[in-house]
């Protein structure tokens, strides 16, 4: 076999043995994480402190899968003051019968909905929150994604970690769940459970501080000093510009001892993989090498790689074996941590890591994504500053384009 198609395998080998240790590693992550936020939770039942106020911002747009599921975990918090406050730009927005079946519900929680269809920049959702920002009524402001789900103590959760000191930003991991549990669904889970989250994990062990979308908690006073709402509005990734904002201050990421989960709706292959391809658009261009060098979450594409560089190998059939072997239980490691149980994908995970990996190529192009009905450019940062980056580097923008 000539040798320059050994190196390549062993190459690949490498590669898909360090996304091994990674996965792996991540997986432990969690438990552990799983664990010490079971600890907080009973911490919390103990305590007989004051909480001081929060509003809730929610920028909606349409009746997505599990919407009034999602909306109504914020509803039931186990927190004595706080208030929502919805926005919407389209006045026959199919949210607002949701929000109001809800508000029939749930009388004792406070309640703003505001409709207005002004925008400000390319980030409609930000746009959304500059309309909603004038009914915000308490210091202590949570920015949370319309497709969140959250567990009764998520606000009081995030208001401690918000409390440490040299806290400026405060956001919690997520895991998806599928709506109804087709095997698309299970597909789009699987990339958020079993690669995004080990390489958050892995990443937060390293000493990085990712801002997630999924939530951005802070005060008042903050978010009006790095210039407000309106610093974020020319920004597709919303949450990593906020990152880089609060970063800029010397002030810390938090992640809440709570892990939330978020829709995985997508109804065929087509919609999940535009919505991937939006997602690592937008992270190529805001992060570049640390969207490259998150391919190391693929071990079983490198592990078939090797194996295609040299198939009359025995010791690449071996790695790939290993390697789906591992996949496996690292995934149900996940699969028990995020309490999403995802038993379709197993036999599928090879077919994951490839599709992952041609999501990886094709975003290696653009810089243009459509989004909400339009196509929005974007621009890769010009700041040198520490950032909140994708997966293994930086998990921080997907869920700026999930909103």
């Amino acid at each position: 076999m000539p040798l320059p198609l050994t190196i390549a395998a062993s190459v690949c080998a490498l590669v898909s043995a360090a996304g091994n240790l990674q996965a792996l590693t991540g997986a432990l992550l969690l438990a552990r994480f799983r664990r010490t936020e079971r600890h907080a939770d009973e911490a919390l039942c103990l305590s007989d402190r004051t909480w001081p106020f929060v509003t809730v911002m929610k920028p909606l747009h349409g009746n997505e899968p599990l919407l009034e599921d999602a909306l109504e975990s914020v509803f039931t918090q186990d927190y004595p003051d706080f208030q929502i406050v919805f926005g919407v730009q389209d006045a026959e927005d199919t949210a607002l019968a949701v929000i109001e079946r809800l508000r029939v519900r749930h009388p004792q929680v406070p309640v703003s909905v505001v409709i207005d269809p002004r925008e400000y920049g390319p980030n409609r959702k930000v746009g959304n929150l500059m309309n909603m920002y004038g009914k915000v009524r308490h210091d202590i402001i949570v920015i949370s994604d319309s497709d969140i789900h959250a567990s009764p103590g998520y606000l009081r959760h995030v208001v401690t970690s918000l409390e440490e000191q040299g806290t400026g930003l405060v956001t919690t991991l997520y895991a998806g769940r599928p709506a109804v549990g087709t095997l698309v669904q299970q597909l789009g889970a699987c990339q958020i459970n079993h690669n995004f989250l080990p390489g958050v994990m892995m990443s937060r062990f390293l000493g990085r501080q990712d801002c997630l979308g999924a939530t951005m908690a802070l005060r008042r006073k903050t978010l009006e000093e790095i210039g407000g709402l309106e610093a974020l509005v020319d920004h597709v990734a919303d949450d990593a510009e906020l990152g880089q904002l609060i970063r800029a201050r010397g002030e810390n990421i938090v992640i809440a001892p709570t892990l939330t989960h978020t829709t995985v709706g997508e109804h065929s292959l087509g919609e999940l993989l535009a919505h991937e391809l939006r997602w690592g658009r937008t992270v190529k261009n805001v992060a570049p090498v640390g969207y490259g060098l998150s391919s190391i979450q693929l071990p079983l594409f490198w592990a078939v790689t090797a194996v295609l560089f040299r198939p009359n190998a025995w010791w690449t059939w071996l790695l790939l074996l290993l390697t789906w072997l591992l996949r496996a239980i690292g995934s149900r490691i996940m699969d028990r941590a995020t309490n999403c149980p995802l038993p379709s994908v197993i036999p599928l995970l090879v077919i994951r890591d490839w599709l992952s990996a041609a999501i990886m190529v094709g975003s290696a192009r653009g810089s243009r994504v459509a989004w909400r009905g339009r196509t929005v450019h974007i621009a890769r940062r010009k700041r040198n500053s520490v950032s909140c980056a994708p997966s293994l580097q930086a998990g921080a923008t997907r869920k700026s384009v999930r909103s």
